[in-house]
């Protein structure tokens, strides 16, 4: 399902344009001067004004996941959405879509709803209970009189929305980028036999990272790291990432494991018609992808010790249990996995220079029942476990970026897909400030 509704709001450029001339300089000369093959000098990662840089070229701009339709099953439902300086109230309308408002009040500016997410008829600020309908549109301002006003030109701002495969997202820009729509096309074929409009939220775990939000991108992009995963790399080959020729001693009986078990899945994949094969343009389109389907460890079916099912019930029409990850990248701020049996999403949520929200949604049938179909405790350990080493390896790298002893260090070849993010990023930020 496709739906998109209008509306302008920012205009392009609009810091920079305001930044004094030398201050710009220096920055344009960061990104300008960027040495390709290594990570980023300090100030990409640590500084206030690139912050509200990339707020305003990429999280201004360009297309943002914010949630999954299973956080909003029923008209009226909604979830609040912060980055940055941005707050949005992203609402299942009466119609099956979903409307997305900048949640600030137009009377005083006020958040319009506090909570993370709820369900409501119209929406109402608690301040001055200025009323809004749920298409945005004010339809009561107390003390009717006192002030004449046309009401109708001050509705609460909206924002674009797409829902693809069951996924929302968001863009703030006048105008989004074009191109998402080709990239819809590319993985709705792989995620729409998951059927997420019949999914649940078994749980949902927000962790706020000290980090800045594409440190913790560029750890999502590469396994370098998987040692620090023990509990991953039960299900996940710790190879992953790695090519002929890249394999240490200690992975080789690993690797073979793995060539075997993909084998094995694509032959499956060929006889249910799923598509499997990669698709991988990170930095080579403006809506950044890379998608496939990946065999696991063990059973080959979920993330568990073992590699076995975590929940009874499968997704959608899906036909067998062992049909490993679906894993999806989307530039700037998403990833997933798509299993027979549940589904992860992963939104990063940018707070400030150095904190990031990192939110975690897992999954399951609308019609698993908990302690019956499916153990929370067994389903979440996993990446509740990952995700905490994750936020610490990013967190030592913010502190690290912090160091006067800090310089950028050269990327290893199996860290091609952070390169290929970095790349992504300065081309969008460069293409905003020219």
């Amino acid at each position: 399902m496709t739906a998109s509704v209008n509306a302008p709001l920012n205009s392009r450029g609009k810091l920079a344009s305001s930044l004094p001339a030398e201050q710009l300089a220096e920055i344009s000369e960061l990104f300008e001067f960027r040495r390709k093959g290594y990570s980023l000098d300090a100030p990409f990662y640590t500084d206030a004004t690139i912050f509200k840089i990339d707020m305003e070229a990429i999280f201004g701009q360009h297309w943002i996941f914010a949630a999954s339709i299973a956080e909003l099953p029923e008209a009226g439902d909604y979830v609040t959405v912060d980055y940055g300086p941005y707050s949005l109230i992203v609402l299942r309308n009466d119609d099956g879509g979903v409307n997305v408002l900048h949640n600030v009040c137009r009377h005083r500016g006020a958040r319009v709803l506090t909570e993370p997410a709820g369900s409501t008829g119209n929406l109402v600020c608690g301040y001055h209970s200025w009323t809004y309908s749920p298409e945005g549109n004010l339809i009561h301002a107390s003390a009717p009189g006192e002030t004449k006003f046309d009401k109708g030109c001050f509705g609460l701002k909206r924002a674009h929305s797409r829902v693809v495969a069951g996924l929302i997202f968001v863009c703030i820009a006048d105008e989004p980028p074009a191109d998402f729509d080709e990239t819809a096309k590319i993985f709705e074929p792989y995620l729409a036999p998951h059927d997420l409009s019949k999914t649940k939220i078994a749980y949902q775990q927000n962790i706020v990272e000290e980090g800045n939000w594409k440190l913790v991108m560029e750890n999502n992009r590469e396994c370098y790291h998987c040692d620090g995963h023990p509990e991953l790399a039960c299900s996940l080959f710790p190879t992953w990432g790695l090519t002929e020729g890249l394999i240490p001693a200690h992975l080789e009986e690993v690797w073979d494991r793995n060539k075997e078990a993909q084998s094995s899945l694509e032959e499956r994949c060929r006889r249910y018609g799923l598509p499997y094969e990669v698709v991988e343009e990170l930095d080579t389109r403006i809506a950044g992808i890379r998608i496939s389907r990946e065999s696991l460890d063990g059973d080959g079916e979920s993330f568990s010790p073992d590699g076995h099912r975590l929940s009874k019930k499968l997704l959608g029409d899906l036909p067998d249990f062992r049909l490993g990850r679906c894993s999806m990248h989307l530039q700037p701020n998403s990833w997933f996995h798509f299993q027979s049996d549940h589904v992860i999403t992963f939104g990063v949520f940018p707070i400030n220079e150095h904190q990031s929200l990192v939110r975690t949604t897992w999954l399951v049938a609308d019609d698993a029942e908990e302690g019956v179909d499916y153990d929370l405790e067994k389903l979440t350990y996993t990446w509740k476990q990952t995700n905490l080493q994750d936020k610490a390896f990013v967190e030592l790298c913010q502190t690290g970026a912090g160091s006067p002893a800090y310089e950028p260090g050269p990327y290893m070849k199996s860290e091609y897909q952070v390169e290929a993010f970095i790349n992504w990023y300065v081309q969008r930020v460069q293409e905003h400030l020219a």
